[in-house]
C-alpha cells in the first residue's frame, strides 16, 4: 500500500480545526425569525452535542455531525479517530447510535484512491465496533483531506443528557486524559519521539460507549464530550447553560504521558490559543501551564460528567467495571464572578 503522511496535506489537525467559540457565536447570530418546533427538545441554544427530536413515545431521535482534517499520518487510523469522535456526540447525550453516513473530502490530484479507501475503512471499522452500519455518505474533491460522520441515534427522554441539566454541588469527572492537542502538534512539528504518540492514538480511538449506561444512573445529571474547545470551553458551556459556576482542581486533571515534556518544547496547538482568547475572560487567573493544558484542543476526548454526591458509589462502581479509576477533578458551585475557578 502507498505510504503517505496525511498531516502534511492539511493546515490544521483534528478538532483543532474548529472555528473558535467566539467567532462561532458571531457566525451563528441571525436576524431571521425562526419558527418554533415543539418536538425539537434540544437544538443549538445551549450548545449541546446533538439535536434531539421527540418521537412522542418517550424517546427522541438524536442527530449530529463531526468532521475534520488529519490529526495523524496513517490513513486507516485517521478514519478510526474521526469516526470515534463523531459517535461520541451521541454517547454524550445518553443515546445509542443507530447508523452513520460519511462526510468525505479528498484532494484527488494529490492523494490516491487507495489511500482514500484506507480512511473509509478506518471509519467503517469503528462503526462495526459500535454495532452500526456505515450506510452511505457524500464525497467532494477538496484541497485538503476531510473525513467524518453524520450520526443518527436514539435516546429515552428520561435519560437525555443536556448541558442545562447541571446543578450546584456536583462532582466533575473526566473519562480520558488531556494532552491530545499538544502531542499531535509535536507530531506535526516533527518533534515527537517514537512511541510517544501511541497513548494519544489509543485514547482517540476508544469509543465513549459507556455514556448511555452512565446516563441511566440516578444522580448523573449532565454530560458532554471534551473536544476542540478544550476542557475549560466545554465546562463553560455546561455552566452557562445551567446558570452555575465550577471549580477545577488542576493537579487532579488526568494527563497523557509526556504532555508536559512537549508543552515545554513549545508544542502548543493554535486551537488552544484561540480557545483562551474566546473564553479566558470567564476563567480565574491561571498559570501558563494551566492555560495551555486546560485550553488544549482535544480530538475524540473523554466524557465530562456531573455527578451528584449520593450517586458517587454507583458511578464509581460502573466506571471501575469499565476499567476506569476516576477521581473528582472539580465541583460545581453557585454562580460566581468567574464561570470557572482553576485551583
Amino acid at each position: 500500500m502507498e505510504s503517505v503522511k496525511l498531516t502534511e496535506y492539511s493546515h490544521g489537525a483534528g478538532c483543532g480545526c474548529k472555528i473558535s467559540p467566539m467567532l462561532l457565536d458571531e457566525i451563528l447570530e441571525t436576524s431571521i425569525e425562526v419558527s418554533p418546533y415543539p418536538a425539537l427538545l434540544v437544538g443549538n441554544s445551549d450548545k449541546d452535542d446533538a439535536a434531539a427530536f421527540d418521537l412522542g413515545n418517550g424517546t427522541s431521535v438524536l442527530s449530529t455531525t463531526d468532521f475534520f482534517m488529519p490529526i495523524v499520518d496513517d490513513a486507516f487510523t485517521f478514519g478510526q479517530i474521526a469516526a470515534t469522535n463523531a459517535l461520541s456526540d451521541i454517547y454524550a447525550m445518553g443515546g445509542k447510535p443507530l447508523m452513520a453516513i460519511s462526510i468525505f473530502g479528498w484532494p484527488i490530484d494529490k492523494l490516491s484512491a487507495d489511500v482514500a479507501k484506507q480512511v473509509i475503512d478506518g471509519g467503517r471499522s469503528i462503526c462495526e465496533e459500535a454495532n452500526i452500519p456505515l450506510a452511505g455518505g457524500h464525497s467532494i474533491d477538496s484541497p485538503e483531506p476531510i473525513f467524518g460522520l453524520a450520526v443518527t441515534g436514539l435516546v429515552e427522554n428520561k435519560h437525555l443528557m443536556q448541558n442545562s441539566n447541571a446543578k450546584e454541588n456536583c462532582h466533575i469527572f473526566l473519562t480520558k486524559p488531556l494532552g491530545i492537542g499538544i502531542l499531535s502538534t509535536a507530531q506535526k512539528q516533527k518533534k515527537i519521539e517514537e512511541g510517544d504518540i501511541k497513548p494519544a492514538i489509543e485514547a482517540m480511538t476508544t469509543l465513549n460507549k459507556m455514556g448511555p449506561d452512565l446516563a441511566k444512573l440516578d444522580g448523573v445529571i449532565a454530560m458532554t464530550d471534551v473536544t476542540g474547545f478544550g476542557l475549560l470551553g466545554h465546562l463553560v458551556e455546561i455552566c452557562e447553560a445551567s446558570n452555575i459556576s465550577s471549580e477545577i482542581y488542576f493537579d487532579k486533571v488526568p494527563l497523557l504521558p509526556k504532555v508536559e515534556k512537549y508543552r515545554q518544547l513549545g508544542c502548543i496547538p493554535g486551537g488552544a490559543k484561540k480557545n483562551f482568547r474566546s473564553y479566558g475572560s470567564k476563567i480565574s487567573e491561571m498559570t501558563q501551564q494551566q492555560r495551555e493544558i486546560l485550553c488544549d484542543a482535544q480530538t475524540s476526548g473523554g466524557l465530562l460528567i456531573m455527578v451528584e454526591e449520593h450517586a458517587l458509589d454507583n458511578f464509581k462502581a460502573m466506571t471501575k467495571q469499565n476499567n476506569l479509576h476516576l477521581e473528582t477533578i472539580g465541583k460545581t458551585t453557585s454562580k460566581g464572578d468567574n464561570i470557572v475557578e482553576v485551583i
